[in-house]
């Protein structure tokens, strides 16, 4: 895959961060496959800084388009699916402070699905600033240190 992902970008190198950016966005949106591979790619094409700014980018923006689309779409749809006195709604009822460090603290750990992260953020009670803020403050080290081991590897 990571092969085939370099080879793709290598010849649309005019555009190639541009397309990376993008990649980034559908991986977000469709919440199932990992980032790891693209930002692998982005780091040997690009190098260290100029690839995790690439792949910061892109999760940002991917996260943020997710988080509106997931909330456009599920969360009216769950919340009349779901009965009121469910334990799962006291996770999706924190806003504000609780809500953000809920988030940036899901963010910070590396085996948590960021699309889960996402989608139970945006049919949750928190705002779009709130989440934003939070996660892509969590994403940078969690992304750091992604970028760091696939550089040295």
């Amino acid at each position: 895959m990571t092969d085939y992902l370099q080879t793709f970008l290598l010849e649309h190198l005019e555009a190639a961060g541009f397309i990376s950016i993008l990649l980034n966005i559908l991986i977000s949106i469709t919440g199932v496959f990992p980032s790891a591979p693209l930002t692998f790619v982005n780091v040997k094409l690009f190098g260290f800084w100029n690839g995790f700014l690439l792949s910061f980018i892109g999760e940002v923006l991917g996260a943020a388009l997710s988080f509106w689309l997931y909330r456009k779409g599920f969360r009216t749809l769950v919340h009349t699916k779901t009965p009121s006195h469910s334990k799962s709604l006291k996770l999706l009822r924190v806003q504000g402070k609780e809500s953000f460090i809920l988030i940036l603290s899901l963010r910070l750990l590396p085996f948590v699905p960021s699309g889960l992260i996402t989608f139970l953020s945006a049919i949750g009670k928190g705002s779009f600033a709130v989440f934003i803020s939070a996660s892509a403050l969590g994403k940078i080290p969690a992304l750091f240190i992604e970028v760091y081991s696939v550089y040295h590897i």
